[in-house]
């Protein structure tokens, strides 16, 4: 499970050029959005990207249970998410 350090506002409310760190690197958010509705619950995408290297990355949470449902995803190759397991998020 990753560490949420600090949240600035609810996570809801990021839109495109906030800032989120992850293991203390400052990424910058792209986009917002629902990927899926399933009826009592909301899957959300955050799409964020290191302006040092350019790599881009998925912060993925469900709208009612962020603490404990919060992954981070890493572009590799052709449209390829894959997990990866950070220890700590901020925002």
């Amino acid at each position: 499970m990753i560490l949420i350090k600090k949240q600035s506002k609810p996570i809801s409310k990021l839109k495109e050029g906030d800032k989120m760190k992850i293991n203390g690197k400052e990424m910058i958010v792209d986009d917002h959005y629902l990927f899926q509705d399933h009826g009592s619950t909301k899957e959300m995408i955050i799409e964020i990207y290191n302006p040092g290297n350019e790599m881009e990355y998925q912060v993925r949470y469900f709208d009612d249970q962020v603490e404990t449902s919060i992954e981070i995803y890493k572009l590799e190759g052709d449209f390829q998410y894959v997990r990866k397991e950070p220890e700590d998020i901020e925002w």
